[in-house]
């Protein structure tokens, strides 16, 4: 199943490339880079759904928790454990 991530942006690279605007996104405290070239509007702070590495929407804070939530629940973040 595919699925978009929902994470919290804690920094967002200074490159000036548009094609691969690279950002760290926390999902439950775990980090990951991310590409957020198709959110130019999005800034530290923003949750954002990502999807295999690129960020597609901005979301809503409590949205957010809520779907980590159910999606903690039901084991699919096993794959964002560090290895």
């Amino acid at each position: 199943m595919c699925l978009a991530i929902p994470g919290k942006i804690v920094s967002i690279s200074n490159e000036t490339d548009v094609t691969s605007r690279p950002g760290k996104v926390s999902f439950g405290g775990i980090l990951k880079e991310v590409n957020l070239c198709f959110l130019p509007e999005a800034s530290v702070g923003d949750y954002v759904l990502v999807h295999v590495g690129v960020a597609l929407s901005v979301v809503d804070e409590e949205l957010a928790h809520e779907t980590l939530n159910y999606l903690q629940q039901m084991g699919e973040l096993d794959e964002l454990e560090p290895e």
